[in-house]
């Protein structure tokens, strides 16, 4: 036997205020409309529901067996409509995001402030990771989509789209002042330390193959985890490094560090958006990414 939902939802509303001018009141309906969604119910159940007088209503033993069981089902919706209602206007809802750090800090941590400051109660996971952590952290369904540097190759299934092309430069701590009237050559810089991330980055592999390129070979003296420390480490004159431009601009401007001038042009690199086209969205994490690609380069997609 099929009942349509809504004459239970009015059930419960009639039973709770065992009035049906209140329920009437309260759905947004009038007292006959409700009178007669009552009637229809208790004809296609084959029992009588209510006691009726004109001081209200009362449940029969039949209606409160029914109201005992819809009455959690009744309010379980009611929520569910609520919440579904307050994501769907950005009142609350969740992103969980995949972010390199040089993304992170050049230019997620911006937009990610923009969005708070519009949407307060929408949470943020946001999750540190290389750009293959990160791709692959998209492809397993983990996070909504990542935010990564180039180089990054891409699976299929994802898309890449270009947010922010960057460039990087060349520095050294205050000791290596007098080099940065020089123009060196990538083969030159073996005469000096030389500051990278892990062998297993993709920025490593950047400028492995950069130096490839013009028949020279990376050959870094220290190591580091990410690029903040990168930075630390050549404020501490423990070498030279190359920076993302936006992260380093602050420090040179205060003259803590220097820029060192190279004969070779460091090719562009770009901050990306990788999601998988064939999982849905949430409200909220459809509304951010519209705003990042919004604020976009006009690039095709990458597949």
């Amino acid at each position: 036997m099929y009942v349509d939902w809504e004459y239970y939802k009015i059930f419960y509303y009639v039973a709770k205020y065992q009035n049906f001018t209140k329920a009437a009141r309260v759905l947004g309906n009038n007292q006959p409309n409700i009178t007669h969604s009552m009637n229809r119910l208790e004809s296609q159940l084959n029992c009588v529901l209510f006691i009726r007088s004109n001081r209200g209503v009362t449940l029969t033993p039949e209606g409160e067996l029914l109201y005992s069981r819809i009455a959690s089902a009744a309010v379980q919706i009611q929520d569910a409509e609520e919440e579904l209602s307050a994501s769907a206007t950005l009142e609350h809802g969740a992103i969980s995001i995949s972010a390199t750090e040089t993304a992170l800090n050049i230019y997620l941590a911006e937009k990610l402030r923009a969005f708070h400051t519009d949407y307060p109660g929408i949470r943020l996971r946001i999750s540190n990771h290389s750009t293959p952590q990160a791709l692959q952290a998209v492809k397993n369904g983990e996070v909504d989509f990542a935010i990564i540097t180039t180089p990054a190759e891409v699976e299929s299934g994802l898309k890449m789209v270009e947010l922010k092309p960057f460039y990087e430069v060349l520095v050294g701590g205050r000791t290596f002042t007098a080099l940065s009237s020089q123009n060196l050559s990538l083969k030159e810089l073996n005469n000096y330390p030389l500051i990278s991330l892990s062998d297993e980055s993709m920025t490593r592999a950047f400028y492995r193959q950069f130096f490839l390129d013009h028949g020279a070979v990376l050959k870094p003296d220290t190591e580091a985890a990410t690029t903040d420390q990168m930075l630390t480490l050549v404020k501490s004159e423990l070498g030279i490094a190359f920076l993302p431009q936006p992260m380093a601009q602050d420090a040179l401007a205060r003259g803590e560090i220097v820029q060192l001038h190279l004969q070779e042009i460091i090719p562009q690199r770009s901050i990306c958006l990788v999601y998988d086209h064939h999982r849905p969205l949430n409200t909220a994490a459809r509304k951010f990414q519209q705003m990042l690609t919004k604020a976009a380069p006009k690039c095709p997609e990458h597949r």
